[in-house]
């Protein structure tokens, strides 16, 4: 019955699911309450009547296991990844035990000269629990690799809800609106971080602009 949930999910976002998922599902439900936030400063928060419109914040260096994927939509591409880190989480890994889930996933995206649409690559990165950051387990995929990413300082903003280009291009173009004009941050180079997991409706996200470094 699991399994059948995230079958009907997975098509959502126009992806079959693989018969080895049902493992690393049934894992990532089993530990579903223990999810660790990724260590961040808030530096400033922004907003009218008593409500956050956006915050400034600044993560620290840190691992993270990243996969890119170019797949023709921008749920598939993020889709696909996560099931290459859900199988390392779970298992595919150097010390072969489940790993521990931390929030948020972040998938860096491009825009295209023009502004109009995505580029094909996203990069989805996971951020290493705590208690790996010294020596993280080595992913048996190739295709995930650990990075050392620099500390970031981003403006973020909270929307809610199904993740497609359509709806990350109109966030952007509504957070523009919003900061008015700045060149304080990239103009080509935004990140989605998703705290839910895609069966969840109305789930959170950010959509973060990256600061000048």
């Amino acid at each position: 019955r699991l399994f059948a949930h995230w079958e009907a999910v997975a098509s959502t976002h126009r992806v079959s699911l693989p018969r080895d998922m049902a493992g690393p599902i049934a894992q990532m439900v089993r530990h579903s309450q223990a999810r660790e936030p990724v260590p961040y400063v808030s530096l400033s928060q922004h907003g009218k009547c008593e409500e956050a419109a956006y915050e400034e914040r600044r993560y620290p260096a840190g691992k993270w296991a990243c996969v890119t994927m170019g797949e023709p939509m921008y749920e598939q591409s993020i889709s696909m990844s996560f099931m290459k880190l859900m199988r390392y989480i779970c298992k595919e890994n150097s010390v072969g035990c489940h790993l521990g889930m931390t929030i948020p996933v972040l998938n860096e995206i491009h825009l295209t000269k023009e502004g109009t649409e995505l580029e094909r690559e996203v990069l989805t990165a996971y951020y290493l629990p705590g208690v790996f950051q010294q020596n993280p387990p080595v992913p048996m995929d190739p295709e995930i690799h650990i990075t050392e990413r620099a500390p970031l300082r981003v403006i973020t903003r909270v929307f809610y809800g199904i993740t497609t280009e359509e709806t990350i291009l109109r966030e952007i173009s509504l957070f523009w609106e919003l900061l008015g004009s700045t060149d304080t941050v990239l103009r080509e180079t935004y990140i989605v971080a998703s705290y839910e997991n895609p069966s969840i409706p109305r789930r959170r996200n950010e959509i973060w602009f990256i600061c000048q470094a």
